[in-house]
């Protein structure tokens, strides 16, 4: 019904969106991999809807698979019901009928007949569309995502590794066993091939006869590559991936994957220009694949989708996206984090989110995945961490352990940001005699690491009132830098009306474009890290590096440039900055000899 999706927000942020965006139209994506903030959730739902909660505790066989099944068909149950309700109300001012058509964008063909209705003043007429359109209602999909990097193995009672019993695995069986139906499954952080494979045992991801998939995959990719070597992987097991969702490698929330310098634009138009050779290269081994296993092949391949996400801000900037690059949805995170009708978050992060500058915002060390974070400073997670720290005492409780990945101090993996982890490795860093500025640096680098698991759950905690952790009780989030320019609660009519150019939202806020945006962050993470090489002495071993980063970078700048030039990107709003950015990009070439 949209053209817009709410991507996954950490854990808790859009942990029960659906709920309540759903029977808007409105399609959005819930994290599944912490099962214990699910089972809180079935929790506090099941008594808003007049069933018993019954707990699942940890004690029971695949209780996390069992835990994810029943709340997903739990608020599956809430949105069809929801679903009916809307369409039994009357078509008068504030209800939520109309509100569903106000929010449509403009183009679709329900729009059109909803003013239609609205307009005529014969009373038959509008009573026949009026009740065309209450038939037409459609909720948004209830998707969910597996971050396949949390792929911890778990253990039965004797020590042994449970049979398909990993962390992301459990979580794909407990979506697989659900009853959504036209829902899909994201995976996202690079290919997991112990993931993949046992997607072969899923014949929910089978098309029927006519070629449709009531359960679909989709995959989010940095670029054309990692669609291929993904897409190529699944189609020879005969699985069909139905969208690839292209993230910003920087201007995004949560965690950052760097390219090696090629920007989203550049991204986004090989996917244009290649989209159907994907297609076509993707069918050519997805149909022998299904012959293979006796299943039904088809005549043509099944629909491909390509979407985007990551800093998308203005209308202008959507429009850009579908228009110019062609896609089929476009991803809108952030911004929805000071919309409390679509996404949930405690009152004291939401105000800290109004409040955020652009000196609140870091790509931070502090994920123990090791990859870059984006991270609001000045949390209640922050605060405890450093705390902590200055009590001798740092690192966390690791009660959750779904980022347990390092075996260097202990047999057993554990977190990075355990308190176990954090004083075993202290105490080796204290035992090296280390030169002061690198034994800090090093030191920096350990205590840097945060507790995500039970941080980015405890918003939902609070805003339900709900136990989660004993003793538990401080958030963090990670906003997308996009988060700086945001500085108000609005509502979801509001926002949907900012994305399809209804109202302007930044009214008045210096903006950057989001393609310069994502330049400078590249700008900024390239200095960073030829700083980095050259006080570690290896800036020499990583010059082809550096050299291709910069290479792309100023490809980059020259398709921007061309773009701005040929009218389909507005040169008042970049060609300044381009000119400020190629210019620094100079610099750093000849400061660190990159040529």
């Amino acid at each position: 019904m949209h053209t817009f999706h709410i991507p996954v927000m950490g854990l808790a942020y859009t942990i029960d969106s659906p709920v309540k965006v759903a029977r808007f139209g409105i399609s959005s994506v819930i994290s599944i991999i912490e099962d214990r903030l699910i089972e809180m959730m079935r929790s506090h739902y099941y008594p808003t809807v007049g069933e018993t909660y019954r707990p699942i505790p940890a004690t029971e066989p695949d209780y996390r698979a069992r835990r994810i099944t029943d709340y997903l068909n739990l608020v599956n149950r809430i949105v069809k019901e929801q679903v009916e309700q809307l369409k039994n109300k009357a078509f008068e001012a504030g209800s939520e009928i109309v509100r569903y058509f106000d929010m449509l964008p403009e183009q679709h063909p329900l729009k059109h007949m909803y003013r239609q209705m609205t307009s005529t003043t014969d009373a038959g007429e509008k009573a026949t569309l009026a009740s065309r359109l209450s038939n037409a209602v459609k909720p948004g999909s209830i998707d969910v995502n597996i971050m396949t990097k949390t792929d911890k193995d778990n253990f039965d009672k004797n020590g042994q590794p449970i049979a398909d019993g990993s962390d992301a695995i459990a979580a794909l069986r407990g979506y697989v066993n659900s009853d959504l139906t036209d829902s899909s499954i994201v995976f996202s952080a690079g290919m997991n091939p112990r993931l993949y494979n046992y997607l072969e045992k899923c014949p929910q991801f089978n098309a029927d006869a006519t070629g449709n998939f009531s359960k679909k995959i989709i995959v989010k990719v940095s670029d054309f590559r990692s669609a291929l070597i993904q897409g190529k992987y699944l189609a020879k097991k005969g699985i069909w991936v139905s969208e690839f969702r292209i993230e910003s490698g920087l201007n995004c929330g949560g965690h950052a994957f760097p390219s090696d310098g090629t920007l989203m634009g550049p991204i986004m138009e090989e996917f244009k220009l290649r989209r159907q050779e994907l297609i076509d290269t993707l069918f050519a081994l997805y149909n022998p694949a299904l012959a293979n296993k006796g299943l039904t092949t088809f005549q043509s391949a099944p629909p491909l989708k390509i979407s985007a996400q990551g800093g998308i801000g203005t209308a202008a900037e959507d429009q850009l996206l579908h228009t110019y690059y062609g896609l089929d949805s476009t991803g809108w995170g952030t911004p929805f984090l000071l919309v409390p009708e679509a996404t949930t978050v405690d009152a004291d992060t939401r105000q800290r989110l109004r409040e955020a500058t652009t000196a609140d915002l870091t790509l931070s060390y502090h994920s123990p995945l090791g990859a870059r974070f984006h991270y609001l400073k000045g949390s209640t997670a922050e605060e405890e961490r450093l705390a902590r720290i200055q009590a001798g005492k740092p690192g966390s409780p690791c009660t959750e352990k779904h980022l347990s990945f390092n075996t260097e101090f202990t047999e057993k993996p554990i977190c990075t940001a355990s308190r176990q982890y954090q004083r075993l490795k202290v105490a080796q860093l204290q035992s090296l005699q280390l030169p002061e500025d690198v034994y800090l640096e090093q030191l920096e680098s350990v205590l840097d690491k945060e507790c995500l698991c039970v941080g980015l759950s405890n918003a939902a905690a609070i805003e339900y009132e709900q136990p989660f952790v004993k003793g538990r009780h401080t958030v963090n989030i990670c906003p997308g830098p996009g988060i700086a320019y945001f500085n108000k609660e609005v509502s979801l009519q509001t926002m949907t009306d900012h994305i399809y150019g209804r109202q302007d939202i930044l009214e008045g806020n210096a903006r950057p474009h989001m393609f310069i945006t994502e330049l400078k962050l590249y700008l900024d993470y390239l200095t960073e890290q030829l700083e980095k090489a050259r006080r570690q002495d290896t800036l020499t071993q990583q010059q082809k590096y550096f050299r291709t980063f910069s290479e792309q970078l100023t490809k980059g700048i020259d398709y921007y440039h061309h773009l701005t030039t040929t009218g389909v990107l507005p040169p008042e709003e970049l060609l300044t900055d381009l000119e400020q950015a190629n210019l620094q990009l100079t610099n750093i070439i000849e400061a660190y000899a990159l040529v």
